[in-house]
């Protein structure tokens, strides 16, 4: 199960690449493997605000529907295109391809609440 390095990770498994002010979040391999395949993904437009922590939208595998968490706080500026066909990107390539979406930052101060790889690795184990 990989966990990159550079990344910061969520209690619920979603994971962060920060780009100045700009994060892209996805879900973990760890994720995707719990949840099975993947056959649907909803996202928001761009442009909706998202609040650390509260849901942004839902994915569905085989096995169950989930909530997916916003890591920061921000508005949305990009949504990942593929999922909405093609959502078993999201299996493959999870900390590539399958990202979900993009947050212009209000407060990069959340991202002290964040896990890095070491504390996300022992926290699944």
């Amino acid at each position: 199960m990989k966990v990159p390095s550079d990344l910061l990770y969520t209690e619920e498994h979603e994971w962060v690449a920060v780009d100045g002010d700009e994060a892209t979040i996805g879900i973990t391999d760890y994720a995707q493997g719990e949840l099975g395949d993947v056959v649907f993904v909803e996202l928001p437009e761009v442009g909706t605000p998202v609040t650390q922590n509260d849901s942004f939208g839902t994915i569905e595998a085989v096995k169950a529907v989930s909530d997916l968490f916003a890591a920061v706080s921000g508005a949305i500026t990009g949504v990942n295109p593929l999922l909405a066909d093609a959502p078993e990107i999201v299996n493959k390539d999870p900390y590539g391809d399958g990202w979900m979406i993009k947050v212009k930052m209000t407060d990069p101060g959340e991202l002290k609440s964040l896990m890095d790889a070491a504390a996300y690795k022992a926290k699944i184990g």
